[in-house]
């Protein structure tokens, strides 16, 4: 396969991968999912992840259809990869996709549900111990090198259980050796690291302290001159004192010496510097034999070094993702062959890291079997909701939710509720609600929506407030054939709007749904339910509004003018929410 054969490899990407990497390796590091190494050539991390996306997604990516669809699917793999224990895990975060089938999303569950069990049966300490053995392997430069030492020190912290299992095959006496080998290597073609051997670290100290002699001869004759005399007391005292401050043994600083030496500052400076260039041979040639051992010590070792980089790796993305599922309370869904995507005491994701309040909400569309406990199931076997209802009561975010749910089921990922029941989709078409009243946006959206449901495949359409981008009649009219369009493919969707009575009649296979609010609070701040009533039309109640709006007026005018305002929604109604709220406080 060649590079440009990849999604997102140009001639110029291609150019620069071989230059850096060779093409040979720059197509392993795609195959593996390499982010690192193709952000080390020079590849922007936020490209090499879309092109690894593609690469190991493949066809899976399109079941993301629309820009907000993609936006769900980017954000929601920014919180996971919070939880990530290892940069490269991170990484491999990143580059999570949807899944092609149900037995790929089934395995991946079943590997996420395993290492949750292991993570879950760790106490405090023994988390900690963990985290900092995989704080190891960011903290030394080889990657290798990194997974071969996160290895053996999760081994001799006894973690050889649950999703640790794989590390008890590894040889840890074959992995200690090449660890060692390992950080003599690292400093690449260049230079063996210090520690690899002995005798090379003390021919290298020995170079050092004698280049530094070399640097001031002046000095070190001073040195040896006071207390000599003659020539042969010269020698003698120089060679002991080279011998002395380098550890270069006295015999080899003797055959260093020149025969013949014009004045005694001559003498000191061309045997300082035959010394030096007689060492760092001496050190090049130890260099030379250390690599050679130092190769063969890694070639031999190769697959248990291999294997400890898959297992490690393996380790730490499954950890990552349990994390991720214990901190939001994630739990397993049900695949099932029917179009359906329900939910119970569903959360919305993205709310809860950032900390805000979450009200649970359960709904469903199409044919499920959801048993809710202490309240009324979401009916079963309509294939479209209309949602209605307030302003600000989570519509958006309801539809916004169901994406999450659906995407996150498809990825053989746990989800964000008590119970979850999906059909498997090929695309899910969410289209938040964008503010732009023109024609062009109206055509765009219409090429966005519509392909999709029209394409044949099994699709989750949810569309918000569809009447933002073109006037009122037309909206209805429009929204009306989405619906129908929605029904008569055989697909699932949730459409919210405010024009629930323009629609009818509906579809048999469509229903409207209702999210009320039920007060002002003593703040004078909107009270939601955010769960919707089925087959009820919400209501927006503006009468809440303007009650907030005359309560809270700077002065006597503008008060005058909401007080309007509220003859138009029913005085009658803002001066009874103003009296409740004054009352529950």
């Amino acid at each position: 396969m060649r590079l440009e054969d990849y999604w997102g490899i140009g001639p110029k990407t291609r150019d620069l991968l071989a230059d850096e990497l060779g093409v040979e390796a720059a197509i392993g590091a795609v195959e593996s999912g390499d982010v690192r190494t193709l952000t080390d050539a020079g590849i922007p991390r936020g490209r090499a992840t879309r092109i690894l996306r593609h690469a190991h997604g493949g066809e899976a990516m399109d079941l993301l259809a629309t820009r907000d669809a993609r936006d769900v699917y980017k954000q929601t793999l920014d919180i996971i990869g919070e939880f990530a224990v290892t940069e490269a895990a991170g990484d491999r975060i990143r580059i999570l996709t949807p899944l092609p089938d149900r037995d790929a999303m089934d395995e991946r569950l079943d590997e996420v549900e395993a290492a949750r069990d292991t993570w879950d049966g760790l106490d405090e300490s023994e988390r900690e111990a963990v985290l900092g053995a995989f704080d190891a392997y960011d903290s030394v430069g080889s990657g290798d090198r990194s997974a071969v030492r996160t290895a053996l020190r999760l081994l001799e912290e006894g973690f050889e259980e649950g999703v640790f299992a794989p590390l008890v095959d590894l040889d840890a006496g074959t992995l200690e050796d090449a660890t060692s080998a390992l950080a003599g290597l690292e400093g690449g073609s260049d230079r063996i690291g210090d520690g690899a051997d002995s005798q090379l670290d003390a021919l290298r100290d020995q170079l050092g302290s004698v280049e530094d002699m070399s640097a001031t001869p002046g000095d070190v004759l001073e040195t040896v001159q006071s207390g000599a005399r003659g020539t042969d007391e010269l020698r003698d005292s120089f060679a002991r004192h080279v011998a002395d401050e380098s550890g270069v043994e006295v015999g080899r600083v003797r055959e260093a010496m020149p025969t013949e030496a014009a004045d005694a500052a001559g003498f000191v400076g061309e045997t300082l510097r035959t010394l030096a260039g007689d060492l760092r041979t001496a050190v090049e040639q130890r260099e030379s034999e250390v690599r050679e051992r130092l190769e063969g010590v890694l070639e031999a070792a190769s697959e248990d070094v291999d294997a400890a980089v898959n297992t490690v790796d393996d380790i730490a993305l499954a950890l990552s993702l349990a994390r991720f599922a214990e901190a939001f309370d994630l739990v397993r869904p049900s695949f099932v062959d029917r179009e359906v995507t329900g939910v119970v005491s569903a959360r919305n994701l993205f709310l809860e890291d950032a900390g805000e309040a979450v009200q649970p909400v359960t709904y469903a569309v199409g044919d499920h079997d959801l048993a809710v406990p202490g309240a009324a199931a979401p009916p079963t076997g309509d294939r479209v909701a209309v949602l209605t209802g307030a302003n600000s009561g989570g519509k958006t975010t309801l539809l916004e939710t169901l994406c999450q749910v659906q995407l996150l089921a498809q990825m053989g990922l746990p989800v964000p509720a008590s119970d979850a029941e999906m059909g498997v989709v090929d695309t899910i078409v969410f289209h938040r609600r964008h503010a732009s009243f023109n024609a062009g946006v109206l055509e765009s959206t219409l090429r966005s929506v519509v392909p999709p449901v029209t394409s044949g495949g099994r699709t989750l359409m949810l569309v918000d407030e569809f009447e933002a981008i073109t006037e009122p009649g037309s909206a209805a009219d429009l929204l009306h054939g989405l619906v129908t369009l929605t029904v008569q493919r055989a697909a699932l969707g949730v459409f919210v709007t405010h024009l629930a009575d323009d629609l009818e009649p509906l579809p048999d296979e469509a229903r409207v749904d209702g999210i009320f609010a039920e007060g002002l609070t003593t703040d004078l701040e909107l009270e939601v339910d955010y769960q919707p009533r089925f087959e009820t039309v919400g209501r927006s109640t503006p009468e809440f509004i303007v009650s907030r709006l005359v309560a809270g007026a700077a002065d006597h005018s503008e008060r005058a003018g909401y007080e309007t305002l509220a003859e138009s929604v029913g005085e009658s109604a803002v001066q009874r929410t103003l009296a409740d709220a004054r009352w529950s406080g």
